[in-house]
């Protein structure tokens, strides 16, 4: 299978064997200086521009054949984000090339570097700028080496049609000016990029070359394979997280048609077959012929936020600044809570897996290739080299949803059964008991406000966990906790630094004087929990802002003045100031049940600047909240694709309307009881709003900022606004379902 799928393509590996590439072959001089008299220690090489640090050869990043084909490697992969088109359009401008010249290759342990998880919106941060540098030194190697044949200076050359072609016509195509020495070199720490005044690639909208395949019924997603001699997997899963197999009578479905194997293996159970549909109708039989023993392991739920205080093991200090007391003003106290949500991907994970001899290949969605090979090596007693993890599309992730479980099961099923390729498909109901969710969070809020009208005190506490459980080790995949030599999970450890992960964004990026941003860390939680997309960030967003609008309503102040008045970031001000111009913010009166609400961000204190302005209809009979219009302002540094900007900010407000109106993640004291979509509402085409507008500040020449995180804490909080300007009402607690509106209204 792995030929089928690399057919007319050549490994890296090879390439580094071959000659007429542009690349060079590992040196062995310091081992020979190995050899020789102790020499003074090298100095510490200089840091290097996003991933380049980890992997800082160019020919990491960037090959070119002796024919003219470009080959450009990202570790980072393609989540429906649109990330694979952005890296192109970043490599082709400084390549100055077309993007349809190059060959794009993401997240393969076999191809290209190790950039570890694609997540927190640092696709572009990372790896986009490691490319854009590799590729600007591999076009500067290009021109140097052509103005030395031509002997003329490299500014008398241009680059056309993957040539370079001096100012006399003569021309030299990229391939022909390959040597077998150019490009396995360390990449420098500045580098000469086009003017954006030039660009012919970046800051365009570009269709997304993953598109095609989705819509004309390609191989798209790993869903997609269908390598010759599959067979086809179904895992009967525990009913609840305490359970433990007892025993299993396993002859009647053996013996069903087109069965080739039932495994057990402690309390992990599958079953194999010929067939999908007979897979499925054997995992039926086989759960019915399971007897489990349970244990009541869950907490109460209607105490959710007294369960989290208890879990707290210490307390880490996020930010401190002047005096922690609060002041004699006015005052404003809350608590507000995040229940457990899912993931929700609507196609549930799949994942494809093969022994061939010694080796091992893993075709899955995982958003991080290289841990993930890591622990199924683990999990299997197997050394890595001998396992290879290739990325596949699932349809969507946001976060660390059931794509490494599920690889982990078709590659533990597959070393059962050497010599096929064996495909594992998730069932809804298991995907909805199964994925780690995103944590349940207490927030706590105590805030003062001086005679000047501003804010003079701030305390802050939440009650959270990392929000990443990745992979990380076998103990992260559930797999490998059902074995009957199973495999423990990491201990979370409370680690506070600069992008935060259940703290993000709990200091805010306003100016406060007097600030204590407490972190009440919980190393074990009552579900398994990992990283949903925006991690802490969308529930302490939602606290803070709900707190900025409270504050504001407590000096008769605009909510947007308000902010202003604690902003003196300029990048942040210009996208609260452009979403609010744009929305028309203002204090007209709006239609009976009609109310306006605002909230602003930086993601993560560093990354992208959102703003979002939009307006609800609140039916007071039902409950029922509809975001009727949302305009926003975003600013993700320098701009490469503003489509994929814009796809990424809508898709992240409706999102956040989905998680804010109606997502819960619901369960007794034994199992879960969301475990389809009935029990778990999400938004529907019914209650999206009429329009959603997204307006991009452009910053060329600054660095790139991730966009795909931005929009959740700030959609959340202008939610909770608006519903608080339609009704006079603040709701504190996620989500803002119908009963709960009802019951703040009195209604």
């Amino acid at each position: 299978m792995t030929d089928i799928l690399e057919k007319g393509g050549i490994t890296r590996r090879g390439v580094l064997a071959g000659a007429g590439a542009l690349v060079v072959s590992f040196s062995l001089l310091s081992r020979s200086l190995a050899q020789e008299a102790a020499q003074p220690p090298a100095p510490e090489p200089p840091k290097l521009p996003g991933s380049l640090d980890e992997n800082r050869f160019l020919d990491a990043w960037i090959r070119i054949d002796a024919d003219g084909a470009i080959t450009v490697f990202t570790g980072k992969a393609e989540l429906g984000q649109g990330i694979r088109t952005a890296l192109l359009q970043v490599a082709a401008e400084e390549l100055d090339v077309q993007p349809g010249d190059i060959e794009f290759v993401t997240a393969d342990t076999g191809r290209t570097p190790d950039e570890g998880f694609t997540a927190g919106s640092q696709s572009m941060q990372n790896s986009g700028t490691a490319i854009r540098h590799a590729a600007a030194q591999v076009r500067e190697i290009l021109f140097t080496e052509a103005a030395r044949r031509f002997a003329v200076a490299p500014s008398e050359l241009r680059a056309e049609g993957k040539a370079i072609v001096a100012s006399d016509g003569r021309s030299v195509g990229y391939g022909e000016l390959v040597s077998a020495q150019m490009l396995h070199i360390e990449a420098r720490p500045q580098s000469s990029f086009k003017q954006p005044g030039t660009f012919r690639a970046m800051g365009k909208p570009l269709p997304r070359v993953d598109i095609p395949a989705k819509v004309t019924g390609g191989v798209a997603y790993v869903h997609d394979l269908r390598p010759e001699g599959m067979l086809h997997a179904r895992v009967v899963r525990p009913p609840s997280p305490g359970a433990r197999l007892a025993s299993l009578d396993a002859n009647s479905v053996e013996a069903m048609p087109g069965v080739v194997s039932v495994i057990r293996d402690g309390s992990f159970l599958a079953v194999v077959s010929e067939g999908e549909w007979q897979a499925v109708a054997a995992m039926r039989a086989l759960a019915a012929a399971a007897r489990w023993e349970e244990t009541a392991t869950l907490p109460d739920q209607t105490d959710l936020p007294a369960v989290l205080q208890d879990l707290e093991r210490e307390v880490g200090v996020v930010s401190e600044s002047g005096s922690a007391a609060i002041g004699e003003g006015k005052t404003f106290e809350a608590t507000f809570t995040r229940p457990y949500q899912i993931h929700g991907s609507i196609g549930p994970s799949c994942a494809v897996a093969q022994i061939e001899g010694e080796r091992l290949t893993v075709w899955s969605h995982t958003q991080g290739v290289y841990p993930d090979r890591e622990a199924i090596a683990e999990m299997l007693g197997m050394p890595l080299e001998q396992v290879r993890v290739i990325h596949m599309e699932g349809s969507g992730c946001y976060g660390h949803n059931g794509a490494d479980d599920a690889a982990a099961d078709a590659a533990l099923i597959a070393q059962k059964l050497p010599g096929r390729p064996v495909r594992v498909q998730w069932m809804r109901e298991q995907e909805h008991a199964w994925e780690p969710y995103g944590p349940a969070m207490l927030i706590k809020v105590h805030a003062s406000l001086g005679g000047d009208g501003r804010i003079s005190g701030w305390n802050y506490d939440l009650w959270s966990n990392t929000h990443s459980t990745r992979p990380g080790g076998a103990g992260a995949l559930l797999a490998a906790r059902h074995k009957e030599q199973s495999f423990t999970p990491e201990t979370p450890e409370l680690n506070i630094g600069p992008s935060g992960n259940g703290d993000r964004n709990a200091n805010p990026t306003y100016v406060l004087p007097n600030k204590r941003v407490l972190w009440h860390f919980l190393p074990d939680m009552p579900l398994r929990v990992s990283a949903l997309r925006a991690l802490g960030a969308y529930a302490n967003v939602f606290a803070v802002e709900s707190t900025m609008d409270e504050l504001a309503l407590a000096v008769d102040a605009d909510p947007v003045e308000f902010r202003l008045r604690h902003l003196d970031d300029p990048r942040a001000r210009a996208v609260v100031e452009l979403a609010a111009e744009r929305f028309g913010w203002s204090n007209a009166a709006l239609p009976r049940g009609h109310g306006r609400g605002f909230g602003f961000a930086r993601y993560k204190t560093l990354a992208a600047y959102l703003a979002v302005a939009l307006e609800v209809e609140v039916e007071r009979e039902t409950g029922r909240v509809r975001v009727v219009r949302a305009v926003s302002a975003i600013d993700s540094g320098e701009v490469v694709n503003p489509d994929g900007i814009r796809n990424q900010t809508e898709g992240g407000i409706l999102q956040s309307i989905s998680w804010t109106l109606y997502e819960a993640v619901t369960f007794d004291d034994t199992r879960i009881t969301s475990v389809d979509w009935s029990s778990y509402p999400i938004l529907r085409f019914a209650s999206v709003p009429d329009s959603v507008e997204v307006h991009i500040i452009d910053r060329p020449g600054e660095p790139f900022l991730g966009t795909g995180e931005a929009a959740q804490g700030p959609a959340a909080a202008a939610i909770g606004n608006a519903i608080r300007n339609t009704t006079g009402r603040r709701l504190y607690d996620l989500p803002f379902t119908r009963q709960r509106v009802r019951n703040a209204i009195g209604a």
